[in-house]
């Protein structure tokens, strides 16, 4: 090394050019870059010595032009051809000799700084180069381009995100989900934030927290203000499966041939569907015969999507997943398919409709006389809601007597099953609708009419015989019971103020229903066996049911053995178990929601019951609403008490919820 070399060296991973000044120490040396500074630099630091000189500091700027204007990149894979089959190592003045046919300083420089800069063409080995082969040089090739393409898209992306903060429309792609899942896996799933979460944050300048990325994802229009965390967090589908939907589209285009060729034709005979004027998967319909020996026949029909289904074919397994329909305060999300549930899988009116028919005589006490089962063919007559019957039930429609027959036959069992030891719990029950866009909350009472009575009535007498005929024939299927409550004694229940707290309190001692392959007493209906069989369409287990049933009908093998039905419920009952907490948990939200909106209202409220009463923690009703919540008394009340509250606070994010007596005017 002498003074005035110019030399290559890297200071903090920057190339940059100096000239040697004077040693340093034994091994050291002081060189002076084209600024003039000082560098002190060990000879490791030294990437290549140029030739020629000596050199001041000041030539630098000139050197280094006069480099960059004969730099060419594209000159190197020229070069990698011709040297490519040799399989020699090439030095830069060699790549300087074949490039420009001279070695000045300047053409040798060139040549050591597209080979060291080089990713492509060229490998070093000690102070040569060699080519790399032909199969290497197309991958890296590959690998650059794809890494060029990432990054192409994150600088998109970037762009994206930018005009999305700034409330500009942004219609994001397949490239985008990756990093946006990211985001939502950490609100879902808030104790560990993934790489992509953390780099979106930083990107978006927020802070690294659930609540952050909950508040970028909404501000991005990934997901809607109404966005249902408690449904995404669970295992319920929020897509049907392509296959699932390809088999409803050819269904609807081209029904299957009905495989049950023995339908008893009941078109013949009035039948009326009662729902809510917002239902639209019609399951039931309802009707009355008149017997020449002057009996009467109730006939309960239930829709027969299994005409459609196949145990284990799409439709199945896919229903099988969901377990049940979910009704949320947004809309109802269907067990199968929209366009088969609420098509030919509903009962229709003024169409012929497949059906599972249940004939049932009553004695005069009420309880079952005669039943009969089939697989049959039945034409809805009409389409009714709950407030047309109690209308029509009022007006006393002589023209419909069936349904004046229906209801007489309905408070009979209600009588029977009371005299079975059945439990009747009566509680305000609120019903949550949310608009599509989630600006309008509704929260309505269920009213309590004869209407709703008569056609629950009919749904249990239902699922008594259907349990019967299983019972009888041993046939394997989801028994529903329930074991026998301890409910309190009545000296302590009369001290309590009749209506919702005294039905609140025996609520409190109902065990849980129990799903059992053998018959069980059901306590709350007063029935010994029962099934649930009125709701194919909405409730897998019911679907369970009629798959064994009408095999069982036509003579046909079970499709279900003991073991198989077991195997299956058990999968399906937590699956259900899990669509009741996401409702339950969507409910709650949008109540806390609806009261946070209208926090300057006073509520009527009625104390229900003790939740820790040395802590005066206690469960309220709001009466207007039906809506059940806790409460902490700042003064002593009782049991039956009706007070009026204010909200003082309402986060449905945090699922709380505080109450303030308003001040006195």
């Amino acid at each position: 090394m002498e003074k005035g070399q110019l030399v290559e060296l890297r200071l903090q991973g920057e190339r940059r050019l100096a000239v040697m000044d004077r040693p340093e120490g034994k091994k050291d040396w002081i060189a002076i870059d084209e600024r003039g500074h000082p560098q002190k630099i060990r000879p490791q630091q030294i990437e290549y010595q140029i030739q020629g000189g000596p050199y001041k500091f000041s030539e630098i700027p000139g050197f280094l032009r006069e480099v960059q204007k004969n730099l060419d990149p594209s000159s190197l894979e020229i070069a990698w051809e011709i040297l490519v089959e040799e399989g020699t190592g090439i030095s830069p003045a060699d790549l300087a000799q074949l490039l420009f046919s001279e070695t000045t300083p300047i053409q040798c420089y060139i040549a050591h700084y597209l080979l060291s800069e080089d990713k492509i063409y060229f490998k070093r080995k000690g102070e040569l180069y060699e080519a790399r082969s032909p199969n290497q040089v197309e991958e890296i090739k590959h690998q650059l381009g794809i890494e060029k393409q990432k990054q192409q898209e994150k600088e998109e992306f970037l762009l994206k995100l930018r005009k999305a903060q700034d409330k500009e429309q942004v219609e994001w792609t397949e490239n985008d989900r990756h990093r946006l899942e990211g985001l939502e896996k950490y609100v879902l799933q808030p104790e560990q934030i993934n790489r992509a979460a953390q780099e979106l944050l930083t990107l978006a300048g927020k802070a690294l927290t659930p609540e952050a990325a909950y508040e970028l994802i909404i501000e991005l229009g990934w997901w809607s203000p109404q966005e249902n965390i408690f449904l995404r967090r669970s295992s319920y589908p929020n897509q049907f499966s392509k296959k699932a939907l390809e088999v409803a589209q050819s269904y609807l285009s081209s029904p299957p041939v009905d495989t049950e060729t023995e339908r008893l034709d009941l078109t013949h005979l009035k039948v009326y569907t009662i729902d809510d004027e917002s239902t639209e998967e019609i399951d039931d319909g309802l009707g009355i015969e008149y017997l020449q020996d002057g009996q009467v026949k109730i006939w309960v029909h239930i829709a027969d999507p299994t005409r459609l289904v196949v145990p284990g074919d799409e439709l199945d397994l896919e229903a099988r997943k969901r377990s049940t329909s979910l009704y949320l305060p947004t809309g109802m999300i269907s067990m199968f398919p929209p366009e088969l549930a609420t098509g030919p899988m509903s009962l229709i009116q003024g169409k012929e409709c497949p059906a599972l028919s249940f004939g049932v005589i009553l004695d005069e006490v009420g309880a079952v006389k005669e039943y009969t089962i089939h697989a049959s063919l039945i034409k809805p007559t009409y389409r009714l809601t709950y407030e047309d019957v109690d209308e029509m039930l009022h007006l006393d429609i002589q023209a419909e007597a069936e349904i004046s027959t229906l209801a007489q036959q309905a408070k009979l069992r209600h009588l029977w099953r009371k005299t079975q030891g059945a439990i009747n719990i009566s509680m305000p029950e609120a019903v949550i609708k949310v608009s599509d866009d989630g600006n309008q909350i509704k929260i309505d009472l269920l009213e309590t009419s004869i209407a709703r009575q008569l056609v629950a009535e009919m749904m249990i007498l239902t699922g008594e015989v259907a349990g019967k005929y299983c019972q009888k024939h041993q046939i394997a299927v989801p028994f529903r019971g329930q074991p026998q409550p301890e409910l309190p004694p009545d000296e302590e229940l009369l001290i309590l103020p009749a209506g919702p707290v005294r039905s609140c309190a025996i609520r409190r001692c109902m065990p849980r229903s129990e799903i059992s392959m053998n018959p069980v007493r059901h306590a709350s209906l007063g029935l010994e066996t029962y099934l649930q069989v009125t709701s194919p369409i909405r409730r897998y287990t019911d679907l369970l049911v009629h798959f064994q049933l009408k095999a069982h009908l036509r003579g046909a093998p079970l499709p279900f053995s003991n073991d198989q039905m077991q195997a299956v419920i058990y999968g399906v009952t937590a699956a259900a178990q899990e669509a009741v907490s996401v409702e339950r948990q969507t409910n709650r939200y949008w109540s806390l929601e609806y009261l946070r909106r209208n926090a300057d209202e006073i509520w009527q409220v009625l104390v229900l019951r003790w939740l820790r009463e040395d802590e005066n923690l206690g469960l309220i009703l709001l009466e207007e609403l039906g809506l059940e919540l806790p409460h902490r008394f700042e003064r002593n009340v009782s049991l039956g008490d009706r007070l009026t509250l204010q909200v003082s606070r309402s986060d449905p994010q945090r699922d709380e919820i505080r109450f303030r007596e308003p001040a006195p005017k």
